[in-house]
């Protein structure tokens, strides 16, 4: 781009913990980001602003590790909290979110979605490096384990202890690079496969809270899209399924206990905690959330599957 001046530069909207432009004029359009300090949603949230430099390098990687997974990285200022990478045109790139509210459920997705995941997992496990890259526990604990599950944690006070000890657990696993945001709103479906965005959370941890954040999505939609629930469950599994085959760091059934009992701490806090999602508003939907995470939360579930099958039996869905 020749001249500055002649950029066109459009915020981009949707998220809650940046600002984002489109910067357009020149041969390419790219993306710009900049971290905030205080979150845009209801309740108070801060959160350290450095984390635009840990999601700059985790692209950078998951784009090494394994091409196509990233949007790359064109440029960073690490003084000014901001970075510039490509931009991924919509009509290529749809996303999933947006599929899912729609009742649009893909099995294939979901499965390519636990092969590109595990398959990051994978190879951040084997990066030397990646633990000291990527120490970021205080971004990780303000960004997730105290807005999702300590923040319950106040809210349910009968809970507490489990979901604090969940907590607890979460902070000192250390097994890989985990993206901390695996959440369909930042998956793309693209032509080769699904690409992960919004990467503030990257933090070297427990993959289990990857798998469990995402697959949360899944259950939650089928309040959403009532209709396509069985679908949703499906997806639910062909996701797992494809995620565990992928695990060569540790045994997988250590992953899936530890997704399995996370996951229903997770449940809560998007109707409880300080991200509640935005398209379940009913009490009687939020009670039903409730029931089966409340239920799991002291009898907790070895399998993902115990997972599917309770909320399966709260709405009447066939699994």
């Amino acid at each position: 781009m020749s001249d500055p001046g002649d950029a066109r530069y459009t915020p981009l909207t949707g998220g809650v913990s940046s600002d984002i432009w489109l910067v357009e004029g020149g041969r390419t359009p790219f993306c710009v980001k900049r971290a905030l300090p205080q979150l845009r949603v209801a309740a108070e949230w801060h959160a350290p602003v450095e984390r635009n430099l840990y999601e700059a390098a985790w692209l950078t990687d998951a784009a090494r590790l394994a091409p196509g997974a990233a949007p790359l990285v064109l440029a960073a200022d690490p003084d000014a909290g901001m970075f510039a990478m490509e931009y991924l045109d919509p009509g290529s790139h749809r996303c999933w979110k947006a599929d899912l509210l729609a009742g649009r459920v893909d099995r294939a997705v979901a499965v390519a979605v636990g092969e590109r995941l595990g398959t990051l997992h994978a190879a951040f496990a084997k990066e030397a490096d990646a633990p000291a890259r990527f120490a970021t526990d205080d971004s990780f604990y303000a960004l997730r384990l105290e807005p999702y599950l300590i923040a319950t944690a106040r809210a349910h006070h009968a809970l507490s202890t489990q979901l604090e000890r969940l907590a607890e657990r979460t902070a000192t696993t250390r097994r890989t690079v985990v993206h901390g945001d695996i959440s369909p709103k930042n998956i793309l479906v693209g032509p080769s496969g699904p690409v992960f965005v919004d990467a503030e959370c990257a933090w070297f941890g427990d993959p289990a809270f990857d798998l469990a954040f995402c697959l949360n999505h899944l259950l939650l939609k089928c309040v959403a899209a009532p209709a396509a629930a069985a679908e949703l469950l499906d997806a639910f599994g062909a996701m797992t399924a494809a995620y565990l085959a992928a695990i060569d760091w540790e045994p997988a059934s250590d992953v899936e206990m530890r997704a399995a009992t996370l996951l229903p701490g997770l449940f809560l806090a998007r109707v409880d905690g300080k991200s509640p999602v935005e398209y379940i508003t009913a009490e009687e939907s939020k009670d039903k959330v409730r029931r089966v995470a409340s239920h799991l939360l002291t009898e907790p579930p070895k399998k993902l599957e115990q997972v599917a099958r309770a909320w399966a039996a709260e709405i009447g869905a066939k699994l």
